[in-house]
Formats: C-alpha cells, sequence, structure tokens
C-alpha cells in the first residue's frame, strides 16, 4: 500500500521530477479547511494505485517551492510526468472526478 510522501526543496527534483512515475503533488497547508478535506481523499488513491506516486507540499513550510510552481490558492495539486508539469488544478475535488484527472493525465 502507497503512501504519500512528503517533499520540500531539497528532496523535489529527486522525488519528483527524476521519478520513474508521474507524481501528483499535493501543494497543502495545516490551516487550510479544503487541503484537510482533500487530504484523506489522496491517501485513499494513494493507497489504490501503484502507477503514480503522490506527494505534498506544506506551503507554508516551502514558500520558495510554492513560488516557483505559482501556487497563489490552496489546495493546487500539480501532475508531473517525465519530470514536466502536465496538469494543474485547485480546490477540492472528489475522488472520482480526481482519479480522472490523473488518468488523463498520466
Amino acid at each position: 500500500m502507497a503512501s504519500v510522501i512528503e517533499v520540500g526543496q531539497d528532496t523535489f527534483k529527486e522525488r519528483v521530477v527524476d521519478s520513474e512515475k508521474p507524481v501528483v503533488v499535493d501543494f497543502w497547508a495545516e490551516w487550510c479547511g479544503p487541503c484537510k478535506k482533500l487530504s484523506p481523499i489522496i491517501e485513499e488513491i494513494a493507497g489504490e494505485r501503484d502507477d503514480v506516486t503522490f506527494a505534498k507540499v506544506n506551503v507554508d513550510d516551502q514558500r520558495t517551492l510554492a513560488a516557483m510552481f505559482q501556487v497563489l490558492s490552496i489546495p493546487t495539486v500539480v501532475i508531473f510526468s517525465g519530470g514536466k508539469k502536465v496538469e494543474e488544478f485547485s480546490g477540492l475535488r472528489p475522488k472520482d472526478e480526481l482519479n480522472a484527472i490523473i488518468d488523463r493525465s498520466v
């Protein structure tokens, strides 16, 4: 069962950009209500899929990384494939919609 990994500026390239698998990155914050609702959905999907890696970035702890990807609202989910950003959206999405977005992006 896969889990969601925490990444920061020092591990982002290794764990996201250089990943063999596509990576779904959740930019979130502890104080964000929609982030708290999205997190268990992402955890659940991570436990069901082994074709994608799931990562999260705390925007309060990783301000430079959030700025680098122009994260202006949270939650923001960015999907990387082959080291490149292929999809991005902000806001809470239901599980089936999130899975559909992942499927068409990878």
